[in-house]
C-alpha cells in the first residue's frame, strides 16, 4: 500500500471515532444544552466496549459471531448513554451549570473509565495489556480482504463495517433534523425553549432524549478507538480525551450540521497525521516538535471557519439561540 493510501486508510479510522463524538455533541446541542463531558462519555464508551467483548471472549470457548459485535455496541453506547442521563438530570431537572456539569462529567467519565480498565485487566490475570483479539477480527474484517479491488478497494472497501454505519448515521441525523417532526420540535425547543414549550412541546423530554442519544453515539467513538484503531488492546488510551475535545471542535467546524461531520472530520484526521506521514509523502523528515506543530492545524481551521461564519453571520450557520441557557418555565 502506497504511503498515500496508508495515510487515507489512517485519516478513515480516525476521522469517524471524531465524527460520531461531534454527531453526538451536535445531537445534545441542537436541544440548547453544551455537554462538555463527550471526552469523558468517549472514555466510558471505550472501556464498557473493551471490557465486555474481553470478558464474553474469555469467558466461552466459542464465542458467537454475533455476540461479539452486540455485546460491544450495546454496553458501549449504554454506559454512555447514562453517563448523558447523569448530566441531563443535573442540567434539565436541576438546571445546573451546563459548563461545570459537563467538565465534571469529562474527569469522571475518565476516571471511571482507567480505573475500569486497569481492574479489568487485574481480574483477568493481565499486569498491564489484554487484547480483545476477536472482536478486532470481526469489527475490522472487510470486503477487500476478501476481493482484491486494487488501489479503490485499499481506499474506499477495506474499512469495517462500522466506518460505514457511521457515515450512514451522519446521513439519517441530517434528515432527521431536517425533515421529521420530532427533528423539528427538537430544533425549535434549541432555539426558544418558552416558545416550543407553548406551543405544546415537551421541553424536558426533547431535551433528555436528545442529550441521551447524543452520548450514546459518543460512546461508540470510544468504541471504534479501542476496538479498531487499538486493533482491540487496553493499555495506553489517554487520546481518547484529546479525541474528545476535538470532536468538540469539529462541531463548530461543522456550523452544526450531521453532514459536514463526514468531510469535517476525515479533513481533522488528515490534517492531524500529515506531520506523521510527512516524510512518505514529500522525502522531508520533521522533528516530533515539528509534527505535534501540525497537529494544531485542525483547530486553527476551527477557528478560521468560527471567524468565518461570526462574519458573514448567516443564521443558518450559527449555534442555536438558547445553547448553554437553562430553561426556566416559570419565567415564561
Amino acid at each position: 500500500m502506497s504511503s498515500f493510501a496508508s495515510l487515507f486508510s489512517s485519516a478513515i479510522v480516525f476521522g469517524t471515532i471524531l465524527m460520531l463524538g461531534a454527531m453526538g455533541e451536535i445531537l445534545t446541542e441542537k436541544s440548547g444544552h453544551l455537554n462538555l463531558g463527550v471526552p469523558g462519555l468517549m472514555f466510558l464508551g471505550g472501556y464498557a466496549g473493551f471490557a465486555s467483548a474481553f470478558l464474553y471472549e474469555k469467558s466461552t470457548e466459542n464465542p458467537s459471531i454475533v455476540l461479539m459485535i452486540i455485546i460491544p455496541l450495546i454496553t458501549s453506547f449504554g454506559v454512555s448513554a447514562l453517563g448523558g442521563l447523569l448530566y441531563s438530570f443535573f442540567t434539565v431537572t436541576l438546571r445546573a451549570n451546563q459548563n461545570v456539569t459537563g467538565l465534571a462529567l469529562t474527569y469522571i467519565g475518565v476516571g471511571i473509565g482507567s480505573f475500569g480498565g486497569v481492574f479489568t485487566l487485574l481480574k483477568a490475570g493481565y499486569s498491564s495489556y489484554a487484547k480483545a483479539g476477536l472482536t478486532y477480527d470481526i469489527f475490522s474484517a472487510n470486503i477487500n480482504t476478501y476481493l482484491n479491488f486494487g488501489v479503490f478497494g485499499q481506499l474506499f472497501l477495506s474499512y469495517g463495517f462500522m466506518i460505514y454505519i457511521a457515515i450512514g448515521l451522519a446521513i439519517f441525523l441530517q434528515l432527521f433534523l431536517k425533515k421529521t417532526r420530532v427533528g423539528l420540535n427538537l430544533r425549535a425547543v434549541g432555539e426558544n425553549p418558552a416558545t416550543a414549550d407553548a406551543a405544546g412541546i415537551n421541553v424536558t423530554k426533547y431535551k433528555y432524549f436528545s442529550t441521551v442519544i447524543g452520548a450514546g453515539i459518543c460512546g461508540l467513538g470510544g468504541l471504534i478507538y479501542i476496538i479498531i484503531y487499538k486493533n482491540g488492546g487496553w493499555s495506553t488510551t489517554n487520546d481518547i480525551e484529546a479525541l474528545g475535545w476535538l470532536s468538540v471542535a469539529l462541531v463548530i467546524f461543522a456550523t452544526w450540521k450531521p453532514i459536514n461531520t463526514i468531510w469535517g472530520s476525515y479533513l481533522f484526521a488528515f490534517l492531524f497525521w500529515i506531520g506523521s506521514y510527512a516524510y512518505q509523502l514529500t522525502g522531508i523528515s520533521l522533528t516530533t516538535y515539528q509534527k505535534d506543530l501540525l497537529k494544531i492545524l485542525p483547530y486553527l481551521f476551527t477557528i478560521l471557519i468560527l471567524i468565518i461564519i461570526s462574519l458573514r453571520k448567516k443564521r443558518e450557520n450559527q449555534p442555536p439561540a438558547s445553547l448553554g441557557l437553562a430553561y426556566f418555565r416559570e419565567d415564561r
